[in-house]
């Protein structure tokens, strides 16, 4: 079992900036792929990043290559995605996710694959 819990959320202006945190507990000594989604009303779930703990590998979605980073602590079990240049349809709760085994390339942005699932995290970007 893996507990996640994100935080970091907010409200801020167009062009701004949030990190968003996501802490992990539990089984945290196992090699996994963690990810970062989000769900805006009317939409589907969206992958954004993942990182795989076990090694340097990271995967964006088109959408926020650019914008978006993802990176680890694994000393604190943390991992993080640092949001610049937001936009109003970056509005979403953001959904930190996690699975027992490393990324892969060809499905690390299938929502089936995690395991694990935090509450979320409200973003709001207004213009």
């Amino acid at each position: 079992q893996v507990q996640l819990v994100e935080s970091g959320g907010g409200s801020v202006k167009a062009g701004g900036s949030l990190r968003l945190s996501c802490a992990a507990s539990g089984h945290t000594y196992s090699r996994r792929c963690m990810g970062w989604f989000r769900l805006a009303p009317g939409r589907e779930r969206e992958a954004l990043a993942a990182i795989d703990t076990g090694a340097v590998s990271t995967y964006y979605t088109d959408s926020v290559k650019g914008r978006f980073t993802i990176s680890q602590d694994n000393a604190k079990n943390m991992v993080y995605l640092q949001m610049n240049d937001l936009a109003p349809e970056d509005t979403a709760t953001y959904y930190c996710a996690a699975v027992l085994e490393r990324c892969s390339g060809d499905y690390w942005n299938r929502v089936g694959l995690y395991e694990y699932w935090g509450q979320g995290t409200q973003v709001n970007v207004s213009s």
